[in-house]
């Protein structure tokens, strides 16, 4: 999966404004097209979920788990950690996410869950 980084504000700005959000316990996202054939991402924690160590924490967790998330190509996406990421280990956050890039019809696959 080739993926980008959004780096300007102007981007970030973009994908804030014309991106409808998606929201779980975790994260909120925030997702748009943006005409190419590849993803770009962003990631906004703010210092409501901790200081600095921890922030970072929870982006570096976040990158991580988007390296084992097949997605559809083009889109700018942005990932909004709510302070209960704070404490999330990284299967969580993953999970966190599959579950919002499912519920955009955003996966290129979907795994069925086991009916008990």
């Amino acid at each position: 999966m080739k993926q980008s980084h959004l780096t300007k504000n102007a981007q970030f700005v973009a994908v804030y404004k014309a991106g409808k959000p998606s929201v779980n316990s975790l994260l909120v996202m925030k997702a748009i097209l943006n005409g190419g054939d590849f993803n770009r991402y962003g990631f906004s924690v703010s210092k409501r979920v901790g200081n600095a160590v921890v922030r970072n924490r929870v982006k570096r967790r976040l990158r991580g788990a988007l390296w084992s998330i097949d997605v559809q190509e083009g889109w700018d996406v942005v990932f909004i950690a709510r302070p209960a990421a704070a404490t999330a280990d990284y299967i969580r956050l993953r999970e966190s996410m599959v579950d919002l890039f499912r519920s955009t019809g955003m996966l290129k696959y979907t795994l069925k869950k086991k009916h008990e």
